[in-house]
């Protein structure tokens, strides 16, 4: 999947979430995507808070998907 692929796919998922609704109660501001960015970001450091190596990979690598996407996605609102 190339990175306008996964755009269409991220667009489609939000849309069918109802997120781009403007009576969502998560309205995917770039505001709003920049705050789930630093948290997620936040989950991501989480993972080596008490050392070098993550415990659990997959969990870590479900927090990496979550950033990737919300940075896609705050790009992509941002034109």
């Amino acid at each position: 999947m190339d990175l306008a692929q996964l755009t269409s796919e991220m667009h489609r998922f939000v849309e069918a979430k109802g997120w781009y609704a403007a009576e969502s109660p998560k309205p995917q501001s770039p505001r709003n995507l920049a705050a789930s960015l630093a948290i997620e970001s936040a989950e991501v450091l989480e993972h080596f808070q008490w050392g070098e190596t993550p415990g659990d990979k997959e969990h870590l690598a479900g927090e990496l998907a979550d950033v990737m996407l919300y940075l896609l996605q705050l790009a992509s609102v941002s034109g």
